[in-house]
């Protein structure tokens, strides 16, 4: 499967955290994805694949990047669920496939909500393949780090690539993608997304405000601005950057909260909530929405 990415050329949570592997548990490998730039900036053309960037001959202005994904290739990822968890999630997904006709899935969210983990869970039970939005355009423009993109450029240059990601990967089929979380803040992109089916990750901000001040947030660059105490510094701007974003995030076609689970669950924390709980809540709403949608279309 292949795609071309767009890239404007530059001027010149904790993340769901790794569950420990129980007893008996299964080890998934997560489709990876291998990019190959056939063109990138005027001052280089950077060449992906097994190897890391390396700087070869001078390219033209335009720039793409050929990306192809590759279910089989080594250095995947793995996530680990139990034996119960695995049959659940196939089931599951078995049903939501017919509905879903190669559609691809977005997943939509705030900082740290767990969009890529849960993402690489959704594409293997699905048998997709999966793209993080965010590494995508820091390939495509050589730079490391959405943090290092911020500084050297501009949070406007981040969203322009991100927007040519989100519509070139909107052509294809059969993929999951986590997006970045400001990426609903353009309509543009929701002209993209809504191409295939969005899903709104929904955590409460007090928990993805543990979960980024557990970890720092010297790879949030919306976040490490002041000093302070962590938690503090993170729940206030989490919560500034929510309310400018909650009605985008309603956009979505479903919506996965983390606190239902939880409800569902007897737990009054989301943070004993695994990834593979909460993919297994998203197949279902997936589920729900198409179902719903192809009665009301008959």
């Amino acid at each position: 499967m292949e795609a071309s990415v767009g890239v404007r050329a530059p001027p010149r949570g904790r993340v769901w955290a790794g569950v420990e592997k129980p007893h008996g548990a299964y080890s998934v490998r997560v489709p990876p994805v291998r990019l190959t730039a056939e063109r990138l900036l005027p001052s280089r053309r950077v060449v992906l694949g097994a190897d890391p960037w390396r700087t070869v001959d001078p390219a033209p202005r335009a720039a793409k990047l050929r990306a192809s994904c590759s279910a089989k290739s080594a250095g995947t990822g793995k996530v680990h669920y139990s034996a119960d968890e695995a049959l659940i999630l196939q089931q599951k997904a078995q049903d939501v496939l017919p509905y879903l006709d190669g559609r691809c899935v977005y997943l939509v969210g705030m900082m740290g909500s767990g969009k890529t983990t849960v993402g690489k869970i959704l594409a293997e039970v699905l048998g997709y393949s999966f793209f993080d939005s965010d590494k995508l355009v820091e390939k495509a423009v050589g730079i490391s780090s959405v943090a290092e993109i911020f500084q050297l450029h501009s949070e406007a240059f981040f969203r322009d690539n991100e927007s040519e990601v989100l519509r070139d990967l909107s052509s294809m089929h059969r993929l999951v993608v986590a997006t970045g979380g400001g990426a609903v803040i353009r309509p543009i992109n929701w002209s993209y997304m809504k191409k295939g089916l969005t899903m709104w990750l929904d955590v409460p901000l007090d928990a993805l405000a543990r979960r980024i001040a557990a970890v720092g947030t010297a790879s949030r660059p919306l976040l490490h601005q002041e000093s302070g105490d962590p938690y503090a510094k993170a729940y206030a701007k989490l919560t500034s950057l929510f309310e400018q974003r909650m009605d985008s995030y309603a956009n979505a076609d479903a919506r996965v909260s983390l606190e239902y689970i939880a409800l569902k669950q007897s737990h009054n924390d989301v943070t004993v909530l695994t990834p593979s709980t909460i993919a297994i809540e998203a197949l279902l709403k997936m589920e729900s929405f198409l179902t719903e949608k192809t009665m009301v279309r008959n």
